[in-house]
Order: C-alpha cells, then structure tokens, then sequence
C-alpha cells in the first residue's frame, strides 16, 4: 500500500453541498469523500464551493438545479468497479460495510455519453507509459485469478455453463447507467443475438440484484426460446465471458469485464467503455471523442487513475492494489463462511474469536458431538469429524503465546488436511506447488521485508534478552526446542521425537560447532512438555537462550536444526540455511535440507518468495482486531508491530493466570 502522507488530499478540504440522502446514510462514503479533499454539507452554495450529486440517481436533478442556479462546480460520485461483496441494497451487516472505492468526478459522470468524464479524459491520455500499461495487465489478470468483480457475492466453485454459448446481459430496471434505454433495448439485444449467430445456445444473464429479488430486470424466462438458458445462479462473471462464443450488453460492467478477459462485446448502449475500438457499437459516440485504444490503457484510467481507494483498517486513502488486498480478504472469508458453520472440538475461550473470524455471513454454531452437520473442526479434534475443514493458528499469530491465551489475527481452515500432518495433502501444499498468482512474488518480497524491519515472529514475544555472538569463529547452530507432544511432532517428526534427541543429533553431526539451545515458551513456562533436566544439557548445547530474543539469535546464527519448529521458516525468511530433522510444512521444497525423505507429492520447487505467499498471504485468514474486519497480512503486520496492540482481554488474562497455576492439568484449555 503507498504511504498515507502522499496520498492525503490536503489540508484545506472543498465544501460539498449534497441534496441526496444517500451521503448521509453512508458513514463510509462520506468518510472517502473526506479523505479525498471534500467535506459533505447541507447548505446552499458559497463562493469556491462545489454541488455533489450521486451519479444520475432519481434526486440527482436537486443537485443539478442548484449547481445551474448558483453557478457552482457540480462533482458526480459513484462506485468504483471494484466495490464490496454484496450489492449495496443487499441487507445485513455485510452491506453496510460500504463501499471501497468512489468515482468522484468534476468533469462528467462516466457512464453519461452526452460529455466527457474523467474516465474518457485518462483513457485517451495514458497510453503512453509503458509502466502504467504493465500495472494494468497485472491488475487484469490479478482480478480473473482472483475472481474479483464489482459485487463479489458469486460463487467460484460453481461450474461454468458449457463453452460455445451467446451471453446475452441483462440488467436492473431504472439502472442509471442505462441512460433511459428500457425493454425494448434489451429486446433488440436479444433479437440481433439470435439473428447473427442463428442456431447458437443464447445464455441470459440476470444481473445480481435481479436474482436476489431486490430488482427487476428487463428480460425474463418467457423470452427465451426452447433450448436457452436462464442464468441467475451465482456463477463467477469472469467464467461466463470466458467461456463465451460472443457476448451482447447494454451498458452492464459485465461487458466490460468481457473486454478485459479478451472479448469484443456487441453494445446497444454508450457506455464508458464503448467508442474505443475495443468493442461493436450499435450506436457509437460522435466521430470526435475517444478514438482507439488498448484495454490495459482504458484498465489504467478506469481502475489505477479516476477512483479514489480507501483502506477501511487503517481510515487511510490506498491505491487499486491495496483495496484489492482488501476485497481479496473479506471475498476469502465470505467465500468460506456464506453458507455458516457448525464448529466442533473448539476449547471454551476459543470460541469467542472462532465466532468472529467465520460468523460475518451467520452466525457460527457450536457443538460438542461430532456429526456429518460439522463443518470447523480444530484440527486436534478433526479425527471425529474428517470431512471438516481443519482449523489451526496461521503463522503471524499475535503479540503472546496461545497457551497463554492470547488471541490470534490469523487462522487456517484447511479442506483437504493440515499444513503440519506430512502424511497426507493439505491445501497449503496445493498453493505451494500451483506458485503465486500475477504479481504475487513481488508483495510477497514486500511482505518479507516488512516482516523482517519490523522484527516480526509468529508468537511476538515481548523483547528479551540479546545474546552476544559466540567468543570464537566456530561455526554457530541454534536449535529451537519444541512441545513434544505437539501435533507436528506427533505427524511430522520421524527418528528424533523429542528435544534431547533433536541436540544429541545435532552435536554429533556438528561435534565442533558452537550450539545455542532455545527451549520452546511454553516449556519455559510450565504449560507444555518438552524441559530438559540440566544434567543432560551438559556437553550438548555451549548456551541455553530461554530468554532470549529469537529475532536477534537468528542474526547470530549460521544455521538453525529443528525438528518441525516455525522457527524454521522464520529462520528462511531472514535467509538462514535451515536443516530438518522431521517434515515440517516448509521441507521438501528444494529450501531447506532435510535429513528425512520428504512425501513424493512434493515435487514443486518455489523459491523464498513462492513460499512466502503460500504460507503467508494465501493460506490464513486475517482479521483486523480494531476494527474486526477480514484483512490483508499487511494489515495484520502493520498491528503486530504496534507495541499499543492490545495482547489479550482482561477476562482471558484472568484466566491465564489460573491457567498456570493449574498447568498439570492443560487438558482444561488445551485442544
């Protein structure tokens, strides 16, 4: 995301006089228009101000006749093409999220053809910078590999129809960007389908508020032939228009989605993306506006240059690739969750976050028996209920040890098995081996960096202790201890199953070198097993680092030996040779070198960065704890590095100190 200063509008915001309810039901909206230099207001018109009216909405007309009357600035406002997951009329508390992004234009408004906007002005202007371009077709191909839209409700694991079908758009009544155009439009669009591709299977498409009752549309099941199709199902639209043999709007965005995934779309309507020699026009704009251009230059100005974006977690103004991440998050979850959860094997004091993180669409249910109804299991009790998805901390956890009852930012919920059981495949191993999607590598790189400056593991422990680097030039091993009955020991270590064993076998591979042993938190705290007795550390580790800072500890190191620890992978992250005694979730990918045979699934051989995005941005889900929203690890990262991030609530605090004086007796908390 680009920094906030840079992207501020100043500090002399313009007056915004408005007559739409609209901008006083939507506390987003006005919060966007605010960021961008605008500051909504009831009132008539004063020198230096402008007149707002939202696009060519049925009050809209207020706003033009005071702005025609004063002489004032009228500035149009609509949503930008990528906007929230349900439509805005939608109900619940979903659609009252907002908006990510406006279109706030002093020009025109986009989708009137009767002047130029701001989308037409860029358009016809941007083409010339290759590096603009380049951005472009890797936001294009960003949101086909994401599967993002406008309104993001669909379902992407629903099968496309059968390729080789007519797409023929349909859209709500009174839609404004239809510009009047009615029925009979859409009947003509309907007649020059069948008549230019006779014999074709004609594929009409509701438009989303349609299907869910919230508007009618123009075209029905009674006017399509034997043999036709109705589609109102929440099929993804990028499948639709990918898998068509043509494609007919009016002025819907689908059309101009189907120009973006490399159709030329036939148009009875003048809408923004028509006149650019990118589509047929039934009806094309006068002979001196637009002209030609490329989709990625019309991509620029639609999507990189007129809207203005917002990041709802940190109240800042962002640009198109930091509300995608944004989108990206909440599509994620809503995807998951839509249909709700019945959630099994979830400790008490678990359950409060488990219903946060997967109740935004319902409500999460919990029981304590096992039934073919579950769909969460933790994934400690997944052997109950295995057709669940298996749900397990992420690996940017919190500020605090989840023994201790600190709360996580990031989970996994694993359909197909879990990233710490070697014996079977997870989804995590699927990302791994399919490599990041366009432009992924590069946020990943970014991520890491960050990740590294801020100093960030998956516990965040507060700082200890720094160890000075050994006295001589020996070469210099830390050996992470672990829980040793924790499930990656128990599924994923192989000869070595504890953390004597683990030592013993690295001094007599590495008999000259200098051995820093970190025990595991937990150990140190009493609340899990896996202590060494002192006797039996004697000649096995030079230094034993209980309280030392593991960030710091892996700058002095040249190599880390574990069994399965995490602290492998932070170990790679901060590019530290890393050798494995067990398969932990980051071996057998060509990374690491491991003394075990790794599963024959894993053939891929991604680089730091590849992994990276598995296992950081694809794999968990995040969720902001300010402000309770689905977010981006960048999101997630940002709060971990703030030392004013709370650790835990009072009541779990409480707890945990019950928790430790009870610590014989983990089977109360643990799962």
């Amino acid at each position: 995301m680009d920094d906030p200063t840079a992207m501020a509008a100043g500090d002399n915001p313009r007056r915004l006089c408005v007559f739409n309810a609209g901008f006083w039901r939507g506390p987003r909206l006005r919060r966007i228009l605010g960021l961008a230099g605008w500051t909504p207001v009831l009132g008539w018109p004063r020198a230096g101000d402008a007149v707002g009216v939202w696009g060519a909405s049925p009050t809209a007309w207020r706003g033009r006749a005071v702005a025609a009357r004063c002489g004032a600035d009228l500035v149009t406002v609509e949503d930008a093409f990528l906007r929230s997951i349900l439509p805005g009329r939608a109900r619940g508390r979903l659609a009252r999220r907002g908006p990510i992004g406006l279109l706030i234009d002093d020009q025109g408004l986009h989708f009137d053809p009767a002047r130029p906007s701001r989308i037409e002005t860029l358009a016809g202007s941007c083409g010339d910078d290759p590096a603009l371009l380049h951005r472009a077709a890797r936001g294009i191909a960003r949101l086909r590999h994401l599967d993002l839209s406008k309104y993001n409700s669909h379902r992407p694991d629903l099968p496309a129809p059968e390729p080789g079908h007519v797409l023929v758009i349909d859209q709500t009544r009174g839609d404004a960007s239809l510009m009047g155009a009615g029925r009979e439009a859409f009947l003509r669009m309907l007649a020059a389908a069948r008549a230019e591709h006779p014999g074709a299977r004609i594929l009409l498409r509701s438009h989303p508020e349609t299907s869910a009752g919230l508007r009618p549309g123009h075209l029905t099941v009674a006017d399509l032939h034997p043999g036709d199709l109705l589609c109102d199902a929440a099929i993804s639209p990028w499948r639709l228009v990918e898998g068509a043999r043509a494609v007919y709007a009016v002025s819907s965005q689908l059309g101009y989605e189907a120009i973006l995934a490399g159709q030329r779309p036939r148009l009875f309507g003048r809408p923004f993306y028509a006149g650019w020699d990118l589509s047929d026009d039934e009806t094309p704009p006068p002979p001196d506006r637009r002209g030609r251009t490329t989709r990625e230059a019309l991509f620029a100005a639609s999507h990189l240059l007129a809207p203005v974006w917002y990041d709802p977690c940190l109240d800042r103004l962002t640009d198109f690739e930091g509300a995608t991440d944004q989108i990206e998050a909440e599509a994620r979850s809503f995807r998951q969750d839509r249909d709700g959860h019945l959630a099994y094997g979830m400790r008490l004091w678990k359950r409060r976050f488990i219903g946060r993180e997967f109740g935004d669409a319902r409500p999460v249910r919990f029981t304590a028996r096992p039934s073919p109804q579950v769909t969460l299991a933790w994934a400690g009790r997944c052997g109950d209920v295995p057709h669940a998805a298996r749900v397990e901390d992420g690996f940017l956890r919190s500020r605090g040890l989840g023994a201790a009852l600190v709360p996580p930012l990031s989970l996994v919920a694993d359909d197909l098995g879990i990233y710490y059981d070697p014996a079977r495949e997870s989804r995590l191993e699927r990302l791994i081996a399919a490599g990041p999607p366009p432009g992924g590598a590069a946020r990943a790189a970014r991520l890491i960096a960050v990740i590294r400056q801020a100093r960030l593991t998956k516990y965040n422990p507060a700082p200890g202790t720094t160890l000075s680097p050994p006295p001589d030039r020996r070469p210099c091993i830390l050996v992470p201890g672990q829980v040793e009955d924790d499930a990656s020991i128990r599924l994923g270590a192989v000869a070595e199953r504890g953390n004597l064993a683990l030592l013993q076998r690295t001094r007599r591979e590495n008999p000259g070198a200098f051995l820093i042993y970190k025990p595991h938190p937990d150990v140190v705290a009493g609340l899990r097993p896996g202590a060494i007795e002192a006797p039996a550390l004697a000649g096995l580790a030079d230094r034993v680092a209980a309280e030392d800072d593991t960030v710091a500890l892996l700058g002095i190191v040249d190599e880390v030996w574990t069994i399965t620890s995490t602290l492998g992978f932070e170990a790679l992250l901060r590019g530290v040779p890393v050798t494995t005694l067990g398969m932990p979730f980051y071996a057998g990918w060509g990374l690491t070198r491991d003394l075990s045979a790794p599963p024959a699934r894993r053939q891929a051989r991604p680089d730091l960065a590849a992994l990276a995005h598995a296992c950081l941005i694809a794999y968990p889900r995040y969720r902001d704890p300010v402000t309770g929203l689905p977010c981006p690890p960048e999101i997630a990262v940002h709060r971990l590095a703030d030392p004013a991030l709370p650790r835990r609530a009072p009541a779990l605090r409480t707890l945990s100190k019950l928790q430790g004086a009870l610590s014989g007796h983990s089977w109360l908390w643990r799962s």
